[in-house]
C-alpha cells in the first residue's frame, strides 16, 4: 500500500513514519512517497527517516519527489500537510494582526483567515489533481486551518477527504486520565468545529462521568484545561472546551501576552526549524538526534503564552508525545482493512448538527469503516456554543467565496465578521497589511 505525504519535508513527518514502523500488521504501508517543493527540506527529513528505519525489518520504502503529479499517481492514501508561505508566512500573519491589536494565531482569528486565504487555492488544486490522477485514493488532511481546508477540498472530493486533529483526542485522554478511566472504553461526546469544540460528556458503560469532574475543584485543577480556563468557568459552561477556545474566552489577556512576548510562535518555530534543517543536513551529526531534541523543545513551548496568562504552569509529560499521527494511522487502517473504529474527525455535517447545513465540515465522533467516516448523531449545541460555531462557519464560508471568486470584498467581510476582530476598519487595515506581506494574495481584487 502506498502512502503519499504532501509537505513531505515538514518537521512532523518523522512522527508519521515512526508510527508506520511500529505497524507490523498485514496490509500495512509498504511505500512512502514524500512530496515537497523544497528539495533541501526533503533531503533533511529523508535522513531522519533513514535513521529511524535502521535495523527495522521490512521498513516502508521511502521515495522523495518534487513533482506533484508524480507523487499522486498510484497513491492509495494521501496525507496533505502543506504550509503555503512557510513559517515566514505564519510569522507575518501574526505580526500584521498584533499590530492591529487582534489575535494572529495560525488557525484562530485574523491569522487563521490570512492563512486560509493563502492555502485554500492550493488545496483546491490538490483536490482536483487527486480526483483526476488518483480517484480511488483517500485524502487525510492535516493542513491548517483543518476544518476550512477540508471543506474546500470536499467540494471536489466529497467524502473521500477527511480532516484530522489531535486536540480532541488529547483532551479526551486527559479527562479520562483525571477520572481514572480507560480512554479506550470511554465515549467522548465532543462537538464543534476544528479548534472550536467542547467535551459535553464522557460516558463509560453508559454512565456520564463528566459531572463528577465538574463538581470536584481539585480534579479540575489537576489537568491542563482545568488550569487554563479555571474551575469556575468550566462549571459555568458545564463542559470542557478545546484548548483553542482560550483565545476566545480570554482574548484580551492572550493578545496582550502575545504582544509582550519576545517572539511570536511563528517566529520562534521559523528560527528553530531553520537551525534544525541546517544541522540535520550536516553529514557529521545524527539527523534523528537533532530532530528529537528540536521536537522536545517545540512540544514543551506549545501555547506557552496562554499557559502563562492563566498561570497554568508547564505541560505535563504525558501531553508531550503528540498524537495526530496515531489518529491518522488509525483512520487509514480502519478504511483500508475495514477495521471499524470510532474517531473524532472533521467531516461533512449531513444533518449531524442542526445549526449547520449538510455540506459544512464539523468536528465530531465518527464511525469509520471501509466506506469512510460517518458522523454520529449529536444533541443540539447550547445557545452560546451554537452562536460561536455559526459565526465562525460564516467566516469560513466568506474565505471560501474569496478564494473561489478572487473577491477582496469577501475577504474583508471574513475578517470583519470574525468574533475576534472588533471593527470593519480593522478588517480593512488587516487586508491591506496582508496584501503587502503576502504576494500570493494578489489574486484578490
Amino acid at each position: 500500500m502506498r502512502l503519499t505525504i504532501l509537505g513531505g519535508g515538514g518537521f512532523r513527518v518523522p512522527l508519521v513514519y515512526g508510527a508506520l514502523l511500529a505497524d507490523r500488521s498485514e496490509g500495512r504501508v509498504t511505500e512512502v512517497v514524500l512530496h515537497d517543493l523544497d528539495a533541501g527540506r526533503l533531503a533533511a527529513i529523508g535522513r531522519v527517516l533513514s535513521e529511524q528505519a535502521a535495523g527495522v525489518p521490512d521498513a516502508p520504502a521511502v521515495r522523495t519527489v518534487t513533482d506533484l503529479d508524480e507523487a499522486l499517481r498510484g497513491a492509495d492514501f494521501v496525507f496533505s500537510a502543506i504550509r503555503v508561505g512557510g513559517l515566514d508566512g505564519r510569522a507575518a500573519d501574526e505580526r500584521v494582526a498584533l499590530a492591529e491589536g487582534v489575535l494572529g494565531q495560525e488557525t484562530v482569528g485574523a491569522g487563521g483567515i490570512a492563512y486560509g486565504l493563502r492555502t485554500v487555492p492550493v488545496a483546491v488544486d490538490i483536490a482536483r489533481r487527486v480526483a483526476r490522477l488518483a480517484p480511488d485514493a483517500w485524502v487525510i488532511n492535516f493542513t491548517n486551518p483543518a476544518g476550512l481546508v477540508t471543506e474546500a477540498m470536499s467540494r471536489h472530493l466529497r467524502e473521500r477527504v477527511i480532516g484530522i486533529c489531535d486536540s480532541p483526542v488529547g483532551l479526551g485522554r486527559r479527562i479520562a486520565r483525571v477520572l481514572g478511566v480507560d480512554p479506550n472504553r470511554a465515549w467522548i461526546d465532543y462537538v464543534g468545529l476544528n479548534h472550536l469544540g467542547w467535551v459535553r460528556g464522557l460516558r463509560v458503560a453508559g454512565r456520564d462521568q463528566l459531572p463528577r469532574l465538574l463538581a470536584d475543584p481539585d480534579l479540575l485543577g489537576s489537568f491542563e484545561e482545568g488550569r487554563l480556563f479555571g474551575a469556575e468557568w468550566l462549571r459555568s459552561l458545564g463542559a470542557i472546551p478545546n484548548e483553542y477556545l482560550h483565545y476566545y474566552y480570554f482574548n484580551r489577556e492572550t493578545v496582550r501576552a502575545y504582544q509582550q512576548a519576545e517572539k511570536t510562535r511563528g517566529a520562534f518555530l521559523r528560527d528553530q526549524q531553520a537551525r534544525f534543517y541546517a544541522e540535520a543536513s550536516r553529514p557529521d551529526v545524527s539527523a534523528l538526534d537533532t530532530w528529537n531534541r528540536t521536537r522536545a523543545e517545540r512540544e514543551a513551548t506549545y501555547m506557552a503564552e496562554n499557559r502563562e496568562t492563566a498561570g497554568a504552569g508547564e505541560r505535563e509529560a504525558d501531553d508531550l508525545s503528540g498524537g495526530y499521527e496515531k489518529v491518522a494511522l488509525a483512520l487509514m487502517r480502519a478504511i483500508a482493512r475495514d477495521e471499524r473504529t470510532t474517531l473524532i474527525l472533521n467531516v461533512r455535517n449531513h444533518g449531524t448538527l442542526s445549526e449547520l447545513d449538510a455540506d459544512a465540515v464539523i468536528e465530531v465522533p465518527c464511525l469509520v469503516d471501509a466506506d469512510g467516516a460517518h458522523p454520529v448523531a449529536a444533541d443540539p449545541l447550547p445557545g452560546h456554543a451554537a452562536g460561536l460555531v455559526c459565526a465562525v462557519k460564516a467566516v469560513e464560508r466568506e474565505v471560501l467565496t474569496a478564494a473561489e471568486t478572487g473577491s477582496r470584498a469577501a475577504a474583508v467581510k471574513a475578517f470583519a465578521l470574525h468574533p475576534l476582530v472588533d471593527s470593519v476598519g480593522v478588517a480593512r487595515r488587516l487586508m491591506e497589511g496582508y496584501l503587502q506581506v503576502h504576494p500570493g494574495l494578489a489574486y484578490l481584487r
